[in-house]
């Protein structure tokens, strides 16, 4: 079981490959500890009074990793390519739009279509605040997940001496929305993922809902008390950390996540996924200083048995629950008459082989497809750069979808005008993105 999937997550058990699920168990081992740790830090800092709304220029910006490497074939459908792709996926393949079949795609434009499992997105498609983009990721070939997760996580590839995560060097680089506010990016995770390294004031916390020291609650204060003595005469950086720990979880008291009603109706799904989206829409509601949400949503390395086009299939399931997470995360934070500017952006580190194997599965591939949501987005199109084709003599290797748009660019963008934040060479070293409209005029 992944650090990033709850025992009751939907896609805890979906088939993936050997190095996956040694990266899933690695990341549990290494982030449990973590948790522990910070979740045994005492409390003894004064209580946090939160301020008047002080809501900033900048979005709240959450990311979201589909880990496993999502099939972007499947996620958004390049009909129009014809038997390219239908040929290639005689039992994967999802019905054209213009077909009899039930289970056929829904046309964005002339070119894609998304497939019934992606339908709940539909809404923030045609409010033009949903923006697809095709043929991306990492310009680098490289089929490992660890390695391209890595890489996406720390905004280069190849550069082993980087360590600190591209979120976590934009808020390094820029001052707090607000000085006093105890936790600035939360990672959704018992351990806290690559992508907020170095970020000031992060933290990992896998259920914001039921976070705080561990044992009973009638001698909670007691042992409070306890630990003030044992941290509150340390010196930095242990003391700062314990610091910050102490008043996110008097913080996350202030929030009443039990009683929190999402606007518009949105209708979270029950699963992992699903509560940490819910959750973050609470605390970006509650106006507590939040500036980044880190959220990871597995089940995607679909090597046998992938299904995307029946509603029993692994990745319709995966899909389903994605989907219908970020819809009503849209319908309730996005759509919503509030005051709160938010972007969220997704991306899987690989997509997968144009042709189907022998085991009704994909394996890892190349290009994909990534997300972006928000009010400031140039969405209601899917975009691509010199869509490179999916007819053999097109493909890497003969293989696989080409990588024509830099996953970077997006990213680049949406941290320079929705961010806020000038410091893109910080952000993501050695590299000049081209900004490709993705946001808004």
């Amino acid at each position: 079981m992944s650090a990033h999937e709850l025992p009751d997550d939907p896609h805890a058990h979906d088939a993936g490959c050997d190095e996956y699920n040694h990266l899933s168990r690695r990341r549990f081992v290494l982030g449990a500890g973590a948790a522990v740790a910070a979740a045994t830090f005492p409390s003894w800092l004064p209580r946090v009074v939160l301020a008047q709304s002080q809501v900033s220029a900048r979005d709240v910006i959450v990311s979201v990793f589909l880990r496993g490497g999502a099939d972007g074939l499947s996620l958004c459908v390049p009909f129009f390519e014809g038997n390219n792709y239908y040929g290639a996926r005689p039992t994967l393949a999802i019905p054209a739009p213009d077909g009899l079949a039930a289970n056929k795609l829904t046309a964005l434009d002339d070119r894609f279509g998304l497939p019934p499992a992606m339908m709940a997105l539909m809404p923030a498609f045609r409010a033009n605040q949903l923006l697809i983009t095709h043929a991306t990721g990492v310009t680098v070939s490289n089929r490992s997940h660890f390695d391209m997760q890595r890489f996406i996580e720390v905004g280069k590839a190849n550069d082993p001496t980087l360590i600190t995560g591209w979120l976590g060097r934009h808020l390094a680089s820029v001052p707090p929305v607000r000085t006093a506010a105890p936790l600035r990016a939360l990672g959704l995770s018992a351990g806290l993922q690559q992508t907020l390294y170095g970020a000031p004031r992060a933290l990992p916390i896998a259920d914001p809902t039921n976070f705080g020291i561990a044992g009973s609650a009638t001698t909670r204060d007691a042992r409070t008390e306890w630990l003030v003595g044992d941290y509150a005469l340390t010196i930095d950086p242990l003391r700062s950390a314990a610091l910050d720990v102490s008043n996110t979880l008097k913080l996350l008291r202030t929030v009443d996540f039990a009683n929190y009603r999402p606007a518009n109706s949105a209708a979270y799904p029950n699963s992992a996924f699903g509560r940490a989206l819910r959750s973050t829409a609470a605390l970006i509601k509650a106006d507590v200083g939040l500036e980044a949400v880190q959220v990871d949503i597995g089940g995607w390395d679909t090597h046998q048995n992938q299904a995307p086009n029946t509603t029993t299939g692994s990745m319709y399931r995966t899909m389903a629950d994605f989907s219908g997470a970020i819809a009503a995360f849209w319908a309730d934070v996005m759509q919503a008459n509030t005051t709160h500017n938010v972007t969220l952006v997704a991306v899987s580190e690989f997509g997968r082989n144009v042709r189907e194997n022998g085991s009704a599965g994909t394996d890892h591939g190349r290009a994909g497809a990534m997300f972006v949501l928000g009010k400031k987005i140039a969405g209601g199109r899917v975009l691509t750069v010199n869509w490179p084709g999916l007819a053999r003599e097109q493909l890497e290797s003969q293989q696989d979808l080409r990588v024509t748009l830099d996953h970077r660019d997006v990213l680049a963008e949406i941290v320079a005008k929705r961010l806020g934040n000038a410091n893109v060479a910080t952000v993501f070293p050695d590299y000049t993105p081209t900004f490709r409209g993705v946001v808004a005029a």
